[in-house]
């Protein structure tokens, strides 16, 4: 048992064991999250319950992909800085290839491609959405202050359709959270098994901050369309609270209104992201493959992939040494409830604007969404499943209408 515990503190065997979790974690960030405690709390044992808990409650605290993150800080307790990389590179490689492929092959034959195939993806995309929201609903909106703050943070998106107007919910919603909700103290945890200075956290912050202010005045001084891509990614990545499904309004006020990418491209993308394992943050790769201008290409795919991914990285670092304290500020806690009211009230007005609007384009659609969102939340079927089949109906339902 000894020396299995010391193979495993390997970069490499870090490496090998996410890769074969990104190769089979499918279901989004929750399962996730399940896999994960499957493997390394009851099966390897590298975490305890109670600081594997406690993990996942700074993870879901930050803004970003929570299961991307509690996989970057496992493997940050294994292997260091490195193996920090290893972790996220296993668990995100899959999935980041298997989009920037479909991207390719859309661009180099997507006239031979039956265009009710991609209809019957972005048609799937409706449900996909549409299961998060309640979900997300459920559990982050029970009372009428939350719902409430969920409608209003979804009409003002909808009247602002922009980047800034998506920021500005997440930063009301935070100052209301202080004044309309009331947390709890949580009780003593066991202390995480990381082990980073304050001074280490103190700079991965800083640099945090220094990339989410001077990326934007360096694209408006320099135009470069690389630049200019690193910059959306990056903010994409560092101000979605939610992760997952929440990132889709975010990047689709990024890529869409200044031509980057097809709005029929988007939601197809999006939808062929359900059908592969590992983090939904890895519909970047796909994005940046399938840009209009700029790089394009495998190129394209990897540079977004990874400044998407980059503010993930600095944020688990800069955090971890303060978490043991920050995670005891109620004030914090009840900022926190507000916001992710206010996540969901941006995700239910991307539901409508571009998934709805984009998608549904008479009753056939809406039929086939209607049976994708039952398979989905009643049939219990898998995302990757009801998405294939989503397309194979979209194609016959293309060649009868």
């Amino acid at each position: 048992m000894k020396e299995t515990h010391q193979k495993d503190q390997s970069a490499w065997s870090v490496f090998l064991i996410f890769l074969r979790l990104g190769l089979t974690s499918f279901g989004g960030p929750i399962a996730h999250l399940g896999y994960f405690r499957e493997e390394f709390v009851t099966r390897r044992q590298w975490l305890t319950e109670r600081s594997y808990a406690d993990l996942v409650a700074l993870c879901q605290f930050l803004p970003g992909p929570a299961s991307s993150q509690v996989g970057i800080a496992i493997g940050l307790s294994r292997a260091g800085y490195t193996g920090a990389v290893a972790a996220w590179t296993g668990f995100t490689l899959p999935s980041a290839l298997a989009l920037i492929l479909f991207a390719l092959s859309i661009a180099s034959y997507g006239e031979a491609m039956p265009q009710g195939v991609l209809q019957g993806l972005k048609v799937v995309a409706v449900a996909v959405v549409a299961q998060a929201v309640w979900g997300m609903a459920r559990s982050l909106c029970p009372d009428v202050q939350r719902i409430t703050l969920m409608v209003a943070a979804t009409c003002f998106v909808l009247l602002i359709p922009s980047v800034w107007g998506q920021v500005g919910v997440i930063v009301l919603a935070g100052i209301l959270g202080l004044f309309l909700f009331k947390a709890q103290e949580q009780a003593d945890h066991d202390p995480l098994p990381l082990v980073i200075s304050a001074r280490a956290g103190v700079v991965w912050l800083g640099l945090f901050v220094i990339l989410l202010f001077g990326l934007p005045l360096l694209a408006s001084v320099y135009s470069n369309q690389t630049l200019a891509l690193v910059d959306s990614f990056y903010r994409a990545g560092a101000l979605v609270f939610g992760g997952g499904h929440v990132v889709l309004p975010l990047l689709q006020a990024e890529v869409v209104p200044n031509g980057w990418v097809d709005p029929e491209a988007f939601i197809a993308g999006y939808g062929a992201a359900q059908t592969v394992p590992g983090p939904l943050f890895t519909f970047s790769a796909f994005l940046g493959a399938s840009m209009n201008e700029g790089p394009t290409g495998v190129w394209g795919g990897l540079i977004a992939l990874l400044a998407i991914f980059i503010p993930s990285f600095l944020l688990v670092l800069g955090a971890l040494p303060f978490w043991e304290s920050l995670r005891r500020n109620v004030r914090m806690q009840a900022a926190l409830l507000g916001i992710n009211a206010g996540v969901v009230g941006l995700l239910l007005a991307a539901l409508y604007q571009p998934v709805w609007t984009s998608a549904i384009q008479g009753p056939q659609d809406f039929g086939l969404a209607l049976i994708a969102l039952v398979a989905l939340m009643f049939w219990k079927c898998p995302a990757w499943l009801v998405v294939i089949g989503g397309a194979v109906v979209g194609g016959f339902l293309g060649v009868v209408f």
